[in-house]
């Protein structure tokens, strides 16, 4: 990819690459993605109190090793009955090593009580991008919806099996969308089609990446 700059994505997770670069694929954004993975990187401790504290402490991180723009997003589930949990704990809910299996039963334990007009919910996503010479940007994307009772569905990733968009009229669940369909209406694809307007300002910035 001669002459298209790169940019590095703080993520070891391959479902978030593959939703980034089809964003930016579709505001033709020129950029080459790789993973921080990819290049031996691993991720800073997120201990941010916010989704945006999260993403930027992960962008910050990659541009300074690599040199390169760096993206990085912070992103879960906020649901209301339980004051915003998850929130900025949605991959670690059931603890430290859990999977994705983990965090959904430990969510379906906590609202089993909660009737099914008080499960509203929404997924937030922070999307940040940080140059090398400093410039920086962060934005926020919300997918509103409710919890169902049992997972529903196999796409996806996280919490999408128990969740239903606002968005999605005929009720089903995120893991039972089309990856397109699920783009079109999520918090991450809200966040990423916001800094894709302004990602190329960046990377002309960016003497590494050109």
């Amino acid at each position: 990819m001669s002459g298209v700059p790169r940019g590095v994505v703080a993520t070891a997770n391959p479902h978030k690459l593959t939703e980034i670069r089809a964003i930016l694929d579709e505001h033709g954004v020129a950029v080459e993605l790789v993973a921080m993975t990819e290049l031996g990187l691993d991720s800073p401790p997120e201990d941010g109190d916010s989704f945006e504290a999260n993403a930027l402490i992960k962008a910050r991180a990659c541009a300074a090793a690599t040199g390169s723009v760096a993206i990085a997003d912070d992103s879960g589930l906020a649901v209301d009955v339980l004051h915003g949990a998850p929130g900025v704990y949605s991959a670690r809910y059931a603890g430290p090593e859990a999977d994705d299996d983990a965090n959904n039963a430990k969510l379906l334990a906590e609202v089993a009580e909660v009737p099914a007009e008080r499960r509203t919910a929404r997924f937030v996503c922070a999307a940040a991008a940080v140059a090398p010479g400093g410039h920086e940007l962060v934005l926020r994307g919300e997918m509103t919806g409710h919890l169902v009772d049992r997972p529903r569905g196999t796409n996806g990733f996280g919490y999408d099996p128990l969740f239903v968009a606002d968005a999605t009229s005929d009720g089903r669940t995120n893991g039972e969308l089309a990856p397109e369909e699920k783009d079109a209406i999520s918090h991450r694809g809200a966040a990423f089609r916001a800094v894709a307007e302004h990602l190329p300002a960046l990377l002309s910035e960016d003497p590494a990446g050109s």
